[in-house]
């Protein structure tokens, strides 16, 4: 097997590794300075990371995830994988500084896949120069959301229009000034089979009825962009903002939540390695009962697990890529569950043990070890639960026990 890059992959790699040595991890000061003069005001995105964007596209360093040339990059997602790793060493500032931010990037590549030249002209074209952001709204608070055969949102048909009621939350980056629509997931025929009830619609989200209430808070963190709880009530928009067909809402969400995960997977990676490096440096640095405590062996045994664990994780995304690559998200699924169940599971010990390793500075705001942790914690619900994706685990490797018994 040859586990080298490409030369394409390494033209990138290089390229984007300078743009983050230069100028995107020597902006993280400004950058935290700048959200502290705004209050930590989610809905404005600070000078630099405008800045950044303008660089990065003059740079070609621009929409690297999507694979269709005509939209993007036109890389793998094997080729994208590393690329991803190494804007995930600053999550706060590299995937929007790139445009291959989150909701962002599922949502484009809907519209790219799924979207009418209208919907396209209308949504897509601005969200790839970056003058707009999206959300996706499809997770409920009454309801567990895990299961998404159980969303209770309605999008009801009048004439030329449907009507959407119904109350969503983590529709993350919807409190941004700059998100203008968001891809709403209900329910059009309850009376079809679970699968097939489901449908998505574009939302302007300065529609009549939409009403954001409230910014959902991460361990008390108030991310950039938000996580906003949003009620549509009778919100009417023209049915050509179809998404794909009526009723194939599950199957398009689907499509769309597989390329996610491994993007997060990716930049998890990316996170992991970053806590790992300020977790060895601060243990060559500080001395406890008469030694560094890179002398001392409980130490020595997190770093060691630490490196092997990435390593692992690192490994099974690269799989889990090369299969999108040549047999596509459905043939993948199963390892796409697989990653997503591993890499956050990976990245929160790494990033804990990197914490432990700090003491009290590691659970400061001195160091970005507690915003890593609870950015890498949430991935362990977000786009599906870890319990959820085992399912899928074990319920493929039970298939195959099935005919002996």
């Amino acid at each position: 097997m040859d586990f080298g890059f490409s030369e394409k992959t390494e033209e990138w790699r290089i390229r984007l590794q300078a743009f983050m040595d230069e100028r995107v991890m020597p902006s993280e000061s400004e950058y935290h300075s700048q959200m502290a003069d705004l209050g930590h005001d989610p809905s404005f995105t600070p000078p630099v990371v405008e800045a950044l964007k303008v660089e990065a596209k003059n740079l070609s360093l621009w929409n690297m995830f999507l694979p269709d040339q005509r939209w993007g990059a036109g890389l793998s997602v094997l080729e994208y994988a590393p690329l991803a790793e190494i804007t995930g060493h600053s999550p706060w500032i590299a995937p929007e500084a790139t445009n291959c931010s989150a909701p962002d990037t599922g949502n484009m590549e809907i519209l790219a896949e799924f979207g009418t030249p209208e919907q396209q002209e209308e949504w897509l074209v601005p969200l790839l120069d970056g003058e707009i952001r999206s959300c996706f709204s499809m997770t409920e608070p009454e309801v567990a959301s895990s299961d998404a055969t159980n969303i209770a949102c309605r999008i009801e048909s009048d004439g030329d229009d449907y009507v959407i009621t119904g109350r969503k939350w983590w529709s993350t980056g919807a409190i941004n000034s700059r998100c203008k629509v968001a891809i709403v997931m209900g329910v059009t025929n309850p009376d079809a089979d679970p699968y097939h009830r489901q449908s998505m619609v574009l939302v302007p989200l300065d529609a009549p009825g939409v009403e954001i209430m409230r910014n959902v808070r991460v361990f008390g963190y108030r991310e950039r962009g938000g996580h906003a709880e949003i009620l549509y009530d009778g919100v009417r928009v023209p049915k050509t903002n179809l998404l794909g067909a009526e009723g194939a809402g599950f199957a398009v969400a689907q499509a769309r939540l597989g390329p996610g995960r491994i993007h997060h997977c990716m930049r998890l990676i990316g996170m992991a390695e970053r806590a790992f490096d300020i977790m060895c440096e601060r243990a060559q640095q500080r001395v406890a009962f008469g030694k560094p405590l890179a002398e001392q062996g409980v130490i020595q045994n997190w770093i060691a697990e630490s490196r092997i664990k990435i390593e692992q994780a690192r490994l099974m995304v690269l799989k889990a890529a090369w299969l999108i690559d040549t047999v596509g998200v459905k043939g993948a699924r199963i390892e796409i569950s697989a990653i997503k169940v591993a890499v956050p599971e990976m990245a929160t010990w790494v990033i804990d043990r990197g914490i432990q390793v700090l003491g009290g500075a590691g659970v400061s705001d001195d160091f970005p070890l507690a915003a890593l942790y609870a950015h890498a914690r949430t991935i362990q619900i977000a786009d599906g639960p870890s319990e959820v994706h085992k399912r899928s685990v074990a319920r493929r490797e039970l298939r195959r026990y099935e005919s002996s018994s």
